[in-house]
């Protein structure tokens, strides 16, 4: 098996097209399906089934794209670490949250300290940013979730402020203006919850946990892992949430979702930077890790 197999490989299925494949890496179609031959003869399994119109991933080939993606990347990242001229080039997962709203304050004024650091962002759930680290794929992650792992660093750097979004009608108006939150009543409604591995949804979790609210005891109207889609979605009237007050701030600003606050015991949850212990030779990526500290320090919510 070689890297030019795989490249190949990864491509076709990334543009779902052998032609487009082939464009992108410039070199020819049929040198592309011989490395998907290849491929499946050295497997001995079916990656790709081919038909006249389009091409459809076996479960056997999605299991390969995940590897091979993870493979080139490390690839890329040896020859560029391991370069004379080699850049410090930061691979950063962030969760959703701290991707949308903490990477955008604090990568420009980094890099105005820093101009030879350059940053590879992958967003994912936060359980897949503590994978992707342990993995040897990122160097630092940003995550909304504890995480106790030996091999890894997970230090709290600021705090998240979770609110119960609604849609806005009559209903849901007279239950604002009460002086305390109905909790027990909001919660007969639909509930759109965010999906596993997401700190969000642990962060929601436990605060259900403590209001003796599980799961079977909630009318689930939806799953969703995009907190633009749940706001979206609980404006269009398919249910309420628990989300960061943070992402739903410009559609309570707008007057397209009321927020109630949580009681105290569920109101906060922390954010998290977390960073392999053994990082001998990369410390541009401790000074990355002490400058989101040190940049929200004193700070008790975003």
């Amino acid at each position: 098996m070689e890297f030019k197999q795989l490249e190949s490989y990864a491509a076709v299925v990334r543009y779902s097209s052998f032609t487009r494949a082939a464009e992108n890496l410039y070199i020819s179609q049929p040198t592309i399906s011989t490395h998907i031959r290849a491929l499946e003869e050295e497997l001995n399994v079916r990656l790709i089934m081919r038909t006249t119109k389009n091409i459809e991933v076996t479960p056997e080939g999605m299991k390969l794209y995940e590897y091979a993606v993870n493979l080139l990347e490390l690839r890329d990242r040896m020859l560029n670490e391991c370069s004379a001229d080699a850049r410090r080039i930061i691979h950063l997962g962030a969760s959703t949250i701290p991707s949308a709203y903490v990477l955008p304050e604090v990568l420009p004024k980094f890099g105005k300290l820093n101009p030879n650091a350059y940053f590879a962002i992958h967003q994912s759930d936060s359980q897949a940013v503590v994978d992707g680290l342990i993995d040897g794929i990122y160097d630092v992650g940003l995550i909304g979730m504890p995480c106790e792992r030996e091999s890894l660093v997970c230090q709290s750097f600021c705090r998240d402020r979770m609110v119960i979004i609604t849609p806005v009608t009559e209903h849901f108006l007279k239950l604002q203006a009460r002086k305390e939150t109905p909790v027990e009543e909001l919660f007969r409604e639909p509930v759109i919850l965010r999906e596993k591995g997401s700190g969000s949804k642990k962060s929601a979790d436990l605060f259900l946990e403590r209001m003796g609210l599980s799961d079977d005891k909630l009318q689930i109207s939806a799953r969703v892992n995009d907190p633009e889609a749940i706001k979206n979605l609980v404006a269009g009237g398919l249910g309420i949430s628990v989300i960061s007050e943070r992402a739903a701030r410009n559609f309570i600003q707008e007057k397209r979702l009321l927020r109630f606050d949580l009681p105290d015991s569920g109101n906060f949850r922390d954010l998290y930077v977390v960073y392999r212990r053994d990082q001998s030779g990369k410390g541009y990526i401790q000074e990355f890790v002490d400058f989101v500290r040190r940049h929200y320090y004193g700070t008790f919510e975003l």
